[in-house]
């Protein structure tokens, strides 16, 4: 195995509607207001046909660590709404299956992220850096569940009500020297 390769698998247990997570994931160009800490812009360059596929975006990301990631994909196969596979390219290159299964007043969500870091800090470091990489991966997926758990509290929230949904939670600075501080800090 290449030392740029990665496999990650994520599980996520949350309480919800099933066609609500569906719609909230699926809706790739809403990422960075609900999961603002590792999706900093997401553009839509090609609708896809009435299950997605075909559609392809192009995505502005990071993690926890102070480096960005540019990338895109497109939408290869659906099996909605129980999840779909993309394609991905740029500094990121390989396959990622979301899958979703209702469980009674639950959804059982899958993330399996099969990829080879291309991007050149990733790709020459991968061989010495690769477990703090991975930690990366995992940090942003932690913010993902996060961030979805608040944004379905928001969806779910009386308007009018008096208790306060947090904001979710920011991106880390990407310039090495603020991210230092921030880390630092504590915060």
């Amino acid at each position: 195995m290449a030392t740029n390769t990665y496999h990650f698998i994520t599980h996520w247990r949350i309480q919800a509607d099933l066609k609500e997570i569906v719609d909230i994931i699926s809706d790739a160009e809403d990422l960075p207001r609900w999961w603002p800490s590792v999706y900093l812009e997401v553009r839509e360059l090609e609708g896809g046909d009435s299950t997605g596929v075909g559609k392809r975006v192009s995505l502005y990301t990071k993690g926890w660590l102070p480096y960005t990631l540019r990338w895109q994909f497109r939408v290869t196969e659906s099996n909605a709404p129980y999840g779909f596979t993309l394609e991905a390219e740029g500094d990121f290159v390989g396959r990622g299956i979301w899958t979703f299964a209702g469980d009674g007043p639950w959804v059982n969500i899958r993330y399996d992220w099969q990829i080879e870091a291309e991007k050149p800090l990733l790709k020459r470091l991968s061989f010495l850096l690769k477990p703090l990489f991975s930690v990366n991966h995992r940090w942003a997926m932690a913010r993902g569940e996060e961030s979805l758990r608040l944004e379905l509290a928001r969806r779910h929230s009386d308007p009018m009500g008096s208790g306060h949904i947090p904001a979710p939670p920011p991106a880390t600075p990407s310039d090495p020297l603020r991210w230092l501080a921030f880390v630092v800090s504590g915060r």
